[in-house]
């Protein structure tokens, strides 16, 4: 456990059942108002504020990202809840599944960037991706971090233009691109352990996994990967949604959730 951290938290819709979401990079809790409004009948939706994000505290730079944001997350699982987790947030999304199976009624994986299940078994795909990003890299060391927050939105975010993204959602993205190299231990090296033999084996519950049909190749080669070691996962593709579904596409997100609420 790392030392203790009291996310932000929101709250969507008056549904019987309690349901905990976790956004991506960059992003906030009320990423999730579409998604938590279209299910508000069903669901009681708690949205955190990742650490370093929304209004959360900063990171310190010196506890381990991943472990003070799953910490973070697990501190809501007051009970058995459908947990959603959305790009980085579904690597945090799939540790609790495997850390804490009994807390997890349903998992639902919308793009996790658990880059680490492609190097396993398709690392041709990494390689590529890794040709892509490499501008954004190169950016990000050079300690440009806005040209590197265009960069990144342009590779992961909804489409929109960097010109027409306001001035203010900009700077906030600036100003958190130190905490894309703090993600790489846990899902590039893979550092908590979930592809050990029988980690993923853990994560028995119902399991969804949500990509668009627009979205990244490398994507795709995790998505291919979880699915092979999961015990109970389920694929489905968004149509005309990138990496940004649960914005960009709230309604189609939220009606895949439903199917899988159904059997659980």
């Amino acid at each position: 456990m790392t030392k203790e951290f009291r996310p932000h938290v929101r709250y969507f819709g008056h549904g019987l059942r309690a349901a905990l979401a976790i956004h991506c990079t960059l992003g906030h809790s009320g990423a999730w108002r579409g998604v938590g409004d279209a299910l508000g009948d069903r669901l009681r939706l708690v949205a955190i504020d990742l650490p370093g994000h929304g209004k959360s505290a900063r990171w310190d730079g010196e506890n381990d990202l991943h472990q003070l944001c799953t910490d973070a997350a697990l501190s809501q699982l007051s009970e058995p809840m459908d947990v959603i987790g959305h790009s980085f947030g579904a690597t945090i999304a799939l540790r609790l599944a495997v850390e804490h199976p009994q807390l997890v009624r349903s998992l639902t994986l919308i793009e996790p960037v658990f880059i680490a299940a492609a190097i396993a078994d398709a690392p041709e795909r990494v390689k590529a991706h890794e040709v892509e990003a490499e501008p954004y890299f190169t950016a990000l060391q050079s300690g440009d971090e806005m040209r590197a927050a265009r960069l990144f939105n342009r590779f992961w975010g909804d489409g929109t233009k960097w010109d027409d993204i306001p001035c203010t959602t900009r700077q906030y993205m600036a100003d958190r691109m130190h905490l894309v190299p703090g993600q790489s231990p846990a899902i590039i090296d893979d550092e908590p352990g979930l592809l050990a033999k029988g980690a993923l084996g853990r994560a028995h519950m119902p399991c969804l996994l949500i990509q668009g049909e627009h979205t990244a190749d490398v994507i795709d080669a995790i998505h291919q990967s979880l699915a092979a070691r999961l015990p109970n996962a389920r694929r489905v593709t968004i149509s005309g949604a990138g990496h940004m579904s649960p914005i960009s596409h709230p309604a189609a997100v939220a009606a895949e959730i439903s199917e899988l609420l159904e059997v659980t």
